[in-house]
Parts: structure tokens; C-alpha cells; sequence
């Protein structure tokens, strides 16, 4: 069914020829954006069918924009603090003379 919908697509939307779109690739899809929606890991658990909690953790390792977006609210803002490290005048003499 999936097949017929794409050549049926295709005089809309030619770029559909290059791609490999499956029922797999779409629920993959659906998936991805649920989890970008922040919609609960055990409602697309549900939703996808897993039995388990572990599977649908798949969606969310792989999505790369979710890491970047994680990482992101992690940045530390504001002034950073000095290092004393660097005070340290006999330490660093001792670095220099390395």
C-alpha cells in the first residue's frame, strides 16, 4: 500500500523517486517527531506497539537534534570564574621550565 501511494506521488512530488520510503522508515519517522514533541516515552512505547521500554529507546538515542537540544540547556552562561592555577607563580615558573 505504502508503494502504490509513493507512484502515485510521484508526478507531485518527484523527489519521491530517490528516496526509500517503507512503513518502517515512516513509523521510524512518526516516532522521532513524537519524542521532539516531548510526548512520554511509554506513550510512543504503546503507540509503536514495543512490548518493551527498551526498544523505543532506540528513537531517542539516535536523534541528534534531541542531543544538540540537551546539550544546549547544559551550556554554562555568564562570566567564568578564574583560574587560580594560573596565580600560582611558583607553579607556574615550574610549567615554564618543562
Amino acid at each position: 500500500m505504502v508503494e502504490r501511494y509513493i507512484r502515485n506521488m510521484l508526478d507531485a512530488t518527484p523527489s519521491l523517486a530517490n528516496k526509500r520510503v517503507s512503513l518502517h522508515a515512516i513509523r521510524h519517522t512518526t516516532a522521532t517527531h513524537l519524542l521532539r514533541a516531548d510526548v512520554d516515552i511509554n506513550t510512543i512505547r504503546a503507540w509503536m506497539g514495543h512490548v518493551s521500554v527498551n526498544t523505543t529507546n532506540f528513537y531517542a538515542e539516535v536523534d541528534l537534534e534531541m542531543k544538540a537540544k540537551a546539550l544546549a540547556t547544559c551550556e554554562i552562561r555568564g562570566a567564568v570564574p578564574p583560574k587560580r592555577w594560573k596565580e600560582d607563580v611558583a607553579l607556574m615558573q615550574f610549567l615554564r621550565s618543562l
